[in-house]
């Protein structure tokens, strides 16, 4: 489980297919073999560790489903993406429950500065969208987000200026595809109300 906290910025050194290595700030000493790393939202499995300098480079493989669900088909060496630990038990909670589990791509329709800090216009699929409420959580690159309003398929978001500084989100341009992850609460009690 993660909370989409994002607590490092991560570079992709190596995409061969679906194997990644990615460097990122963490001491090797702290990332075990099997450990579970959410990269830009998406529960990966570190399958190697290696020291690099003061952090670590460690390999993940993807699924062809996780390929087709992600955006980690896009990734290219020099790419960034939104690391996160697991959730330890005592962790503070600062997001909403995330289980790394993509359920779909999101799009941003359009970027606009509102004060200090960025407003962004999503377009989530058709199918996802019930699931997303006013004010509600949504999880999108791995950064746990608060929905602002939400029209049809499509919703907004803030981010203050330290999450664009400390996540990919400073980066994010309209057209830009994203990993979206639906609140998990609504989607178990849709699952339950839905006619069997």
């Amino acid at each position: 489980m993660f909370t989409g906290i994002i607590t490092a910025l991560g570079e992709i050194r190596r995409a061969e297919g679906g194997r990644f290595a990615i460097a990122a700030p963490y001491p090797a000493a702290s990332i075990a073999i099997g450990a579970s790393i959410a990269c830009d939202g998406c529960c990966l499995t570190a399958t190697t560790v290696e020291a690099d300098g003061g952090g670590a480079v460690f390999t993940v493989d993807a699924s062809d489903e996780t390929l087709r669900r992600t955006t980690l088909g896009e990734w290219r060496v020099g790419s960034r993406v939104n690391l996160e630990r697991s959730l330890k038990l005592g962790d503070e909670m600062g997001g909403h429950l995330v289980a790394g589990h993509v359920d779909g791509l999101a799009q941003v329709v359009s970027v606009d500065a509102e004060g200090f800090s960025r407003r962004f216009l999503i377009e989530a699929p058709a199918e996802l969208a019930g699931f997303i409420a006013p004010k509600g959580s949504v999880c999108l690159d791995g950064t746990s987000l608060t929905v602002n309003e939400v029209k049809g398929a499509a919703f907004t978001v803030n981010l203050i200026p330290h999450s664009l500084a400390v996540t990919t989100w400073g980066q994010k341009l309209a057209g830009d595809r994203l990993n979206l992850e639906v609140d998990l609460i609504a989607r178990y009690v849709a699952r339950l109300l839905a006619p069997r």
